[in-house]
């Protein structure tokens, strides 16, 4: 019983950090790109 809570525990604490983390990453994924952009723009 235990081990059945558990796991849904686990399951859906790993649904939150994959959402909490998603858009971390596309914000980074965006000043990445724009960074990378403007110094090539520069140089």
């Amino acid at each position: 019983m235990f081990r059945a809570i558990a796991d849904v525990l686990r399951q859906i604490g790993g649904a939150i950090a994959t959402v909490v983390t998603l858009p971390f990453r596309a914000v980074a994924r965006l000043f990445g790109g724009a960074s990378s952009s403007t110094r090539s723009r520069r140089a």
